[in-house]
C-alpha cells in the first residue's frame, strides 16, 4: 500500500481493515464477504525432535513437527530519490497437486482465511513474474464453483472472485486441491487421500487461482500467494480454511502452530505445525484466550497499554483489542492515540551524530497488559525504527536527531472498533507466538534470539532479499 515502513502492500491504510471478497455466480447471484490478507519463503522440513505441546510441555509422542523456514525480502521505500525505510516480508514454501508437487511461496498470514495463488490462465506481466498453477499437471484437481459443487463438464461459465486489498486486487476461480507443507517425491495421488495414509502435512483445500493481478503490489514483491491462518469463521467456507482442514482431517495431536521472527538476517525466521519449536524459546509460554473467536481474528482482550507509567485512558473500560498478526511489521495503534503514543515513545539523542541505529538508543518501555495478567513489554530495541529524524529549524539554524517508534495509525473499522492495536513484527519478533487452534487461544514465550555473527550449526538455509547495508542509516531531514 501507500505505508512507508510495513509489510504488508497488500492493505489498506489500516493492516486489518478488512475488505470485502466478492464472488460473482454465472446465476447472477453475488456473495459479499469481509476478509484480510497479507504476508512469509524456504524448503520445509519435517524433523521429529522434540517440541511443546499445546500445555508448554515438551513432547516427543505426537509426531513430527513440519518446520518451514521463512525467506525475508526488503523493499526499499524512497522519497526524494533517498531511501527512508524498508517494507519486509516474509515468506515460505507449500505444495500443491499431486502426483507431479507444484512449490509456490507464501506469506503465511494469521489475518486472512484463504490460499490464493497465480493461475496458469494469467498471463499479464505481473503472473508472469511468478510461479503459476499448471492445472492439467495435477491429477488430484476438482474445478468447483465458490460453494465447492464440481463444474460440469460442458459448463461454459465460472464462478469467479474478487479480492479487494488496500492498493490492488485478484481475480480468480475455484479449485478443490490437495496442499502440502513439505514435497513428497513419488506418492500418487490416492496415497494422501484413502484413509489412515493422509500425510500429516498435506490436506484437501479450496483454493483461489488468480486469473488476475494487479501490478501494485504483486509486482513489487517476490512471494506468489498468501496463505491465510485466520480463524475458520474468518473464512468464505471451512473448506477454504487451511489449519481448520488439517485439524479436522488429519488428526493432529497437536492442533497448533507457532511462529517465530529472527533478529538477524543470518539465521531463518520459521513457521512451526503440529507443536511449538522450543529450540526457540526462551520462557515458558504463557496463554491468553481469544477474544471474540467468532470474528475470526486471532484478537486478545487488551487491559491496558503503558508506556514511561503512564497509562492510556482509552482501554480504562477494558473493551480495548490486540491482534497477534504475522502479516504486519508495524505496531497498530488507534489513531485517536497514536500521537500521543509516538510523543512518549520518541527521545532526543544529544550531540547531534551524523548516523545512528535507534534501536541501540535506550527509551521507554511499551506494555500491553493482556487478558490473564499476560504483559507483552517492548523496548526500544522492538518498536524503533532504525532510521532518525532530524528536524532542522530554519528560524534558529539549529538541528534535533529524533528517534521515533515504528507505529502504524488504525482507523475506526466496523469490524474491529475504534480501540484495535495491532501486535505486528516488533512484537512477534521479541516473542514466540503459539496459536492454539483447538483451545482458541495464542501463547506468549521469549524467544531465543541469535546474536550477530553467531549462526548455530544446523540451522535451514533461506535467502535475503535486497538487505540494506550494514552500516547505521543516516537520519532523514525534516525542515521546520
Amino acid at each position: 500500500a501507500n505505508r512507508t515502513s510495513y509489510s504488508c502492500s497488500l492493505k489498506s491504510v489500516s493492516r486489518l481493515s478488512r475488505q470485502p471478497l466478492r464472488i460473482a455466480s454465472s446465476a447472477s447471484m453475488t456473495i459479499f464477504v469481509l476478509i484480510t490478507c497479507c504476508f512469509s519463503f524456504a524448503s520445509a522440513l519435517v524433523t521429529p525432535g522434540a517440541f511443546l505441546n499445546a500445555s508448554g510441555l515438551a513432547s516427543a509422542e505426537a509426531g513430527p513437527i513440519v518446520t518451514i523456514p521463512l525467506d525475508k525480502q526488503y523493499v526499499p521505500v524512497r522519497r526524494n530519490d533517498r531511501i527512508v525505510s524498508y517494507k519486509t516480508a516474509y515468506f515460505g514454501t507449500i505444495h500443491l497437486g499431486l502426483p507431479r508437487q507444484q512449490p509456490f511461496t507464501v506469506v503465511f498470514d494469521t489475518g486472512s482465511a484463504h490460499l490464493f495463488v497465480p493461475s496458469g490462465k494469467c498471463n499479464t506481466e505481473t503472473c508472469m513474474r511468478h510461479r503459476r498453477y499448471a492445472r492439467n499437471d495435477s491429477a488430484t484437481a476438482v474445478d468447483i464453483d465458490h460453494d465447492g459443487q464440481p463444474i460440469k463438464k460442458n459448463a461454459t461459465r465460472r464462478d469467479q472472485v474478487n479480492i479487494a486489498f488496500g492498493t490492488g486486487e485478484v481475480t480468480g476461480e475455484f479449485v478443490r486441491e490437495t496442499v502440502c507443507l513439505a514435497p513428497h517425491a513419488d506418492v500418487s495421488e490416492n496415497a494422501l487421500v484413502a484413509p489412515g495414509q493422509r500425510e500429516k502435512d498435506c490436506t484437501e483445500l479450496r483454493v483461489i487461482l488468480a486469473s488476475e493481478m494487479t501490478k501494485e503490489p504483486f509486482m513489487t514483491f517476490e512471494f506468489d500467494g498468501v496463505l491465510g491462518l485466520g480463524l475458520e469463521s474468518l473464512a468464505v467456507d471451512p473448506e477454504f480454511s487451511f489449519f481448520g482442514q488439517m485439524a479436522r482431517l488429519n488428526g493432529l495431536k497437536e492442533q497448533s502452530f507457532g511462529y517465530f521472527l529472527s533478529r538477524v538476517d543470518a539465521v531463518p525466521s520459521e513457521i512451526s505445525f503440529g507443536g511449538v519449536d522450543s529450540k526457540r524459546l526462551a520462557s515458558p509460554l504463557e496463554w491468553v484466550p481469544v477474544h471474540r473467536p467468532d470474528m475470526g481474528y486471532w484478537q486478545l482482550k487488551l487491559l491496558s497499554v503503558t508506556i514511561a507509567n503512564e497509562t492510556l485512558p482509552l482501554c480504562t473500560d477494558g473493551d480495548c483489542v490486540a491482534i497477534a498478526d504475522t502479516g504486519t511489521s508495524l505496531l497498530g495503534a488507534p489513531r485517536g492515540v497514536a500521537q500521543r503514543m509516538h510523543w512518549l515513545l520518541a527521545r532526543k539523542v544529544p550531540d547531534n551524530p551524523s548516523e545512528i541505529d535507534c534501536r541501540t538508543f535506550p527509551g521507554p518501555d511499551l506494555i500491553f497488559q493482556l487478558e490473564g495478567g499476560v504483559n507483552v513489554t517492548l523496548g526500544p530495541e522492538d518498536y524503533s525504527r532504525a532510521t532518525g529524524m532530524r528536524v532542522l529549524n530554519n528560524k534558529t539554524n539549529s538541528s534535533q536527531l529524533i528517534c521515533r517508534a515504528s507505529l502504524l495509525p488504525v482507523d475506526d473499522g466496523e469490524v474491529l472498533g475504534p480501540k484495535a492495536f495491532i501486535l505486528g513484527e516488533p512484537a512477534l519478533r521479541k516473542y514466540y507466538t503459539a496459536y492454539d487452534w483447538k483451545r482458541q487461544r495464542i501463547g506468549f514465550g521469549l524467544s531465543v534470539q541469535p546474536k550477530h555473527g553467531d549462526v548455530p550449526e544446523g540451522e535451514p538455509r533461506h535467502t535475503i532479499y535486497g538487505a540494506p547495508p550494514p552500516e547505521a542509516p543516516t537520519p532523514t531531514e525534516v525542515h521546520v
